[in-house]
């Protein structure tokens, strides 16, 4: 039986050595009260210590003091298992500085674990990141060097086919953010931008005979429509109510609260303040690939639209009318919709469904999507992509392998090269008024997050698509097969190439 308690209370329910879950996706729905009192505690008695957090896709809310960010910091966290670390700024750097255990699966994997183990299962087999940095015949798992352990992921043989075995530690505890709970305990998500894998969570921890601790906006006297509930209160041992801080109409229109028109979501998009996308609209490198990648959809496409320079693709599919023909997806489940950016990265403007994480990547590890535009850091001379580790930073590969890995076409949406990088566009010929100093196109990538030699194999189509040019993949590497008007073939692309590419 569940019971209501402050925060500092239910933290108490913490044990040293515990393997806690948090249902979070990156920056948006995270249980800040539960953490910070950890925090508090941690400071305290310096317990709980020696804790291992698995997350799907992350938890942070973009500042190195709020959050976890705190007790991670001081000591409390022995090993992270996560897909992305976006918003833990000070973890990030920690985690390089080899201070503890650290390791980055698909996002899509470690959801897919997480419901295995809610069934008694000990893994999930996937053909995701097979030749990629997190097949053990490569890299592993392991961001830095004291994550040694090779037990997260191992490649089996079933069948005569070829998986990858995802398999979590035990889950012991789970932090959770709910909207409300009512007299039975049953936990609402009315007024969240998603559910993650909240249900599959609870469900973990309590066949491991851990505890269930849920933050909530509120108490309610009515309980839930059965369909509502998305955590039955039998699952739950602690409840603590944070009132929320006001939100402003922009963030209320993301939990689906009222219906937003088609016409109106570019209003509510501008409403919202994205970083990301501000900075990529005034770009006129991110408008040039995507207006260019955006002839690439079709009717009635299911797509998927990754952060960054790929985001201008769905401004460009409104422009020339494509966007009311598509479904737009988000990782974090939500269907139907105009997916936010920055700090809101995971909600959905007009969202016509949101269901559980591991459901939507059933869909996008199935070749449910039709296309997906993604963006990279580096490019190989095989057609390789980097897309989670930069020179002496990482973000992690969130959902970025599971959506890649068969999706019939994927669209790399980057610039030639970076870092200074000035272009323009004038009645469709293209200026390169400066060039970058860090280029994009390199002999070997860093580290694999897309495998050519996967997607010839698949049959994907794969195109490159940068300010000044496409090349598509083959069996022999990269071919140019679009110069853009205005820039020089040889000058500008075949002389700036540390490869040779078909033509």
């Amino acid at each position: 039986m569940y019971e209501i308690m402050s925060a500092d209370e239910a933290i108490r329910l913490i044990r040293d050595g515990d393997c806690i879950c948090v249902n979070s996706f990156v920056g948006i729905e995270n249980p800040v009260e539960l953490h910070e009192a950890i925090y508090r505690r941690y400071q305290k008695m310096q317990s709980p210590r020696h804790l291992t957090i698995v997350s799907s896709a992350g938890f942070g809310v973009w500042d190195e003091n709020r959050n976890a960010e705190g007790y991670i910091r001081e000591g409390a966290v022995d090993r992270l298992i996560c897909g992305h670390f976006g918003a833990m700024p000070s973890t990030k750097k920690l985690v390089l500085g080899d201070h503890f255990e650290a390791y980055n699966l698909p996002l899509g994997c470690i959801s897919h674990a997480i419901r295995a183990q809610a069934g008694g299962l000990p893994g999930a087999l996937s053909k995701v990141g097979l030749d990629i940095f997190v097949d053990p015949r490569r890299e592993g798992p392991g961001i830095n060097r004291v994550s040694i352990d090779d037990s997260l992921v191992k490649y089996v043989e079933v069948d005569g086919e070829e998986f990858l075995y995802y398999k979590l530690p035990k889950l012991t505890l789970a932090l959770i953010k709910g909207t409300a709970a009512d007299l039975k305990g049953n936990i609402s998500f009315d007024d969240m931008f998603m559910s993650g894998d909240a249900l599959s969570i609870c469900q973990a921890v309590k066949a491991n005979h851990g505890k269930v601790i849920v933050q909530v906006d509120r108490l309610v006297d009515m309980p839930a429509r059965p369909r509502n509930a998305i955590i039955p209160g039998c699952l739950v041992d602690a409840i603590v109510v944070s009132e929320p801080k006001e939100r402003n109409d922009a963030y209320t229109a993301l939990t689906g609260s009222f219906e937003i028109p088609y016409k109106d979501w570019d209003l509510w998009n501008d409403r919202i303040d994205t970083l990301s996308t501000m900075e990529a609209r005034k770009s006129a490198a991110g408008n040039i690939i995507g207006k260019r990648a955006a002839m690439e959809l079709r009717v009635d496409d299911i797509v998927n639209i990754g952060i960054g320079i790929p985001e201008m693709v769905s401004r460009h599919a409104r422009k020339n009318g494509m966007l009311d023909n598509i479904t737009l997806t988000v990782e974090s489940g939500g269907i139907g919709g105009f997916p936010v950016s920055g700090e809101c990265f995971g909600a959905m403007i007009g969202a016509a469904s949101v269901y559980d994480m591991a459901n939507q990547f059933d869909l996008y590890n199935n070749g449910g999507l039709d296309i997906c535009f993604m963006g990279a850091l580096e490019v190989d001379a095989e057609g390789n992509v980097n897309a989670h580790r930069g020179q002496g930073s990482f973000a992690g590969i969130g959902g970025f392998a599971n959506i890649t890995a068969k999706t019939p076409t994927v669209v790399f949406c980057m610039t030639f090269n970076t870092k200074g990088l000035e272009v323009s566009q004038h009645k469709g010929v293209v200026k390169i008024q400066k060039e970058g100093s860090v280029p994009k196109f390199v002999r070997k990538v860093a580290s694999i997050s897309f495998s050519a030699k996967r997607a010839i194999a698949n049959g994907q189509r794969v195109l490159y698509v940068t300010e000044r040019c496409v090349f598509r993949l083959t069996p022999k590497g990269l071919k140019l097969i679009e110069v853009y008007p205005g820039v020089d073939a040889q000058q500008d692309i075949l002389s700036k190439l540390p490869f040779q590419v078909e033509m």
